[in-house]
């Protein structure tokens, strides 16, 4: 590029010694516009140069994954079981009218909170009261004629308490005092079946029968559900069994509700099932949002001292065994280990016993992140914590 700038200039020179003066002027500025245009076109292939080769230097240099890192420690493993149950009420009822007859009155609704003793529905108790009455006139009259039964067989009317029980009961009965006095106790108990009362508190479930409908005796009506706390049936396998005793703290997460339940083991069913499993029943307190028959996970914790513990993320697999990776001098090079413990976060694990180059120590700089795609002998950059 620099001798053809040469042969220009001096072609150029050339020239000018073979124009008359006159030119002189217009040739020397033609001469200097070829330069300036020379110059720049070898400015800008020198440039374009250089960017060819910033670029082919920076496909070259190593690139370095960035992973998070932990520094390696005996801890607590929290061992977990895990489970499947369901929310079960500690009391629970269907509630039946013993009479039948139309509805007259339904005072509550399905999702209402009663207290026990409360009025729930009625029905029409027109006949029932009228049963009563007439129970209470044939009293009377078997009254009448028991005390004129004691009178004729020499004993006093007011002396009652005092007969032997057989001559009582043989009068009470000759007299028809002892069916009156049934018959009006079987007539009053009916009246007050025309009202169905709630023998606990707890919340109203399961209405289906509409008012001034002919109800049926023994007919489920309502179902009344204490709430305030449930029982959790679940089941473990047989092996889990050594894990659970009674009062241990359980977690209960429903699949409905993003939210965490603190409860305790209440009872352990001392027969194991066909299938090898055991039921145990748990107890948790309902903040109002936990209803019947809810499926929930629950989680049975037991610490475990003087673990390595690491996250999930950390293992990975390498020719179908499993490493972590380790962090010397900016690379990243694999241990094998053995996982010995899990739970829905973390593994405990040791050195594979098989493996003689596979070491772990406390204080070990441990990769638990963008591990995945790592070899042995990986450049690696530490992220910075947030």
């Amino acid at each position: 590029m620099k001798n053809t700038t040469v042969i220009i200039v001096m072609s150029a020179l050339l020239g000018i010694s073979m124009i008359g003066k006159k030119y002189f002027e217009k040739v020397s500025l033609v001469l200097v516009l070829m330069t300036v245009l020379t110059f720049s076109h070898c400015k800008e292939v020198e440039s374009k140069l250089d960017q060819e080769k910033g670029i082919a230097k920076k496909q070259y240099l190593p690139e370095k994954n960035e992973v998070n890192v932990l520094i390696l420690k005996k801890d607590i493993f929290r061992k977990e079981l895990v489970s499947n149950g369901r929310l079960v009420a500690l009391e629970k009822s269907e509630l039946k009218f013993n009479v039948s007859e139309k509805l007259e009155k339904i005072y509550v609704k399905n999702g209402d909170h009663v207290k026990k003793g409360q009025v729930l529905a009625t029905l029409n108790a027109f006949i029932y009261r009228q049963k009563v009455n007439k129970a209470e006139i044939d009293l009377k009259e078997a009254t009448f004629e028991f005390n004129d039964l004691q009178v004729r067989r020499g004993f006093s009317s007011n002396t009652k308490d005092s007969l032997a029980k057989k001559e009582y009961d043989m009068m009470a009965i000759k007299s028809g005092y002892k069916n009156a006095l049934h018959q009006l106790e079987n007539a009053r108990f009916d009246l007050r079946s025309t009202k169905l009362t709630a023998p606990f508190s707890g919340k109203i479930a399961n209405i289906n029968s509409k008012q001034y409908e002919q109800i049926s005796s023994g007919k489920e009506f309502i179902t009344l559900i204490n709430d305030a706390v449930f029982e959790v049936e679940f089941y473990v396998i047989e092996s889990e069994l050594k894990d659970i005793k009674i009062e241990d703290k359980v977690t209960i997460v429903p699949f409905a509700i993003d939210k965490k339940y603190e409860g305790h083991i209440a009872t352990i069913n001392p027969q194991v099932e066909k299938d090898g499993t055991i039921l145990i029943k748990a107890q948790v307190k309902n903040d109002g949002d936990l209803l019947e028959g809810m499926n929930v996970k629950v989680f049975i914790e037991k610490d475990i001292p003087d673990q390595f513990v690491v996250p999930k993320t950390a293992v990975v697999l390498r020719d179908n065994q499993e490493v972590l990776f380790k962090v010397k001098n900016g690379k990243a090079y694999w241990t094998y280990i053995q996982t010995t413990l899990e739970n829905s976060k973390e593994y405990a694990l040791i050195p594979h016993p098989d493996k003689s180059s596979a070491s772990l120590k406390p204080g070990d700089t441990i990769i638990v992140s963008d591990n995945l795609n790592l070899a042995h002998d990986s450049e690696i950059s530490i992220k910075p914590k947030d």
